[in-house]
């Protein structure tokens, strides 16, 4: 491939075009596991049928690990949403309507949501006391094997000049309860600063798929507690993760 045309640029990767192809080159010390975790989930998404960029490659360049995949030609959701705010509401209905599709599917060799959780718990840097009520919240919680994106939000939808939606990144994917999956896209949009767009969010989701509000919110402290285990939280962020965190009745 030609790696001259950069499309994306992050701390610990770079994004290519090349044609109809898209490479994301990874750091040196970048986990080769967590790479091929990705790819994998990548395959085994691809198996249920959704619309996603097709996995055609890992391999290295100069050392460092590569995924070669489709390159989807459009704009994101995200983008989208912020060039036509009148839309908002339009935009955010398919968004919904989106989420619902890829929690209808399952894919059962995927990673188990519960267990990685738990595990992201023990290392969120909680006290033990917190630490304790959250595992025992995440083991009261029904198993369920939907698929779960795990950063389902605009900015990973990609809209094409045709008006076919793509979901894109799946390297957090795992099978687990869908209203976790719920959980975790309303934090991301309060971490991005929209609480009124998270609250809409919520709204709809609910709505649409007749879910009780107060269940999606039982899982909130606990997705908050595992993006706690993340390395690249800010102190502002970490706060407001460190309020949602305690375990708390909501009403």
């Amino acid at each position: 491939m030609n790696l001259t045309h950069i499309i994306a640029e992050r701390p610990n990767k770079t994004i290519y075009r090349d044609g109809d192809k898209m490479m994301k080159v990874f750091s040196e010390d970048y986990s080769k596991a967590e790479v091929l975790n990705e790819a994998l989930n990548t395959a085994r998404v691809e198996e249920t049928g959704l619309n996603i960029p097709k996995l055609q490659a890992v391999t290295m360049v100069d050392g460092k690990w590569a995924i070669v995949s489709d390159f989807i030609e459009g704009k994101t959701l995200q983008e989208l949403m912020d060039e036509n705010p009148d839309q908002l509401e339009a935009y955010l209905n398919r968004f919904v309507e989106l989420q619902m599709e890829v929690l209808r599917h399952s894919s059962p060799l995927l990673n188990d949501l519960n267990m990685k959780l738990q595990k992201r718990i023990s290392a969120s840097g909680l006290e033990a006391t917190n630490r304790y009520d959250l595992h025992c919240r995440l083991d009261a919680m029904h198993g369920h094997h939907k698929l779960c994106h795990g950063d389902f939000n605009p900015s990973n939808i990609i809209i094409t000049p045709d008006d076919t939606a793509y979901i894109i990144d799946w390297a957090h994917a795992a099978q687990g309860n869908a209203s976790a999956d719920v959980a975790r896209t309303y934090l991301l949009f309060w971490l991005d600063g929209k609480k009124n767009v998270a609250e809409a969010y919520m709204d709809l989701y609910c709505k649409k798929s007749d879910t009780a509000k107060q269940y999606v919110q039982k899982w909130i402290p606990i997705v908050a507690a595992a993006q706690l285990a993340n390395s690249k939280v800010s102190a502002e962020e970490k706060a407001l993760l460190m309020r949602w965190a305690d375990v708390v009745e909501y009403v």
